[in-house]
């Protein structure tokens, strides 16, 4: 069986894997059928590189993705790309609903890179409280 899966590449405590289509029988790093994608955790944001039409090829005869992969492919619209070949939707029908969703993906990850920014600042808030000796400095009168 052919699985779509990560083969880990790159320095010690510096991953960069690729996304290969591989004999389920062989390990991890070991030899593959075809190279389909790139994924870079390290950098920010992580870079997904993927052949689209490598995939959806490898997905039309059978290959399996691993779990991680498919979240990388759901990640660029590929899983949804392929469900609606699937449902036999015409290339015109399936280009509006990727157009939809990039526009609602990209509306999301607005919103994330705001809630990011808005707990890194709480934190730097929090973290400059604690260095100048709390929240509030009491004074007693007798």
């Amino acid at each position: 069986m052919v699985k779509l899966r990560l083969k880990r590449m790159g320095k010690k405590d510096f991953p960069v894997y690729k996304i290969v289509a591989a004999d389920s029988r062989s390990p991890r790093d070991g030899k593959f059928i075809d190279a389909v994608g790139l994924y870079d955790p390290k950098t920010h944001p992580m870079t997904i590189d993927v052949k689209e039409e490598r995939v959806i090829y490898w997905l039309k005869n059978g290959a399996q993705s691993t779990p991680t992969v498919r979240s990388l492919l759901r990640r660029k619209g590929i899983t949804l790309k392929f469900h609606l070949m699937k449902k036999g939707l015409s290339k015109e029908e399936i280009q509006k609903k990727m157009d939809e969703w990039s526009s609602l993906h990209e509306h999301r990850a607005e919103k994330e890179l705001e809630k990011k920014k808005r707990a890194a600042e709480r934190k730097k808030a929090k973290k400059a409280n604690t260095t100048t000796g709390g929240t509030a400095t009491e004074t007693t009168t007798n």
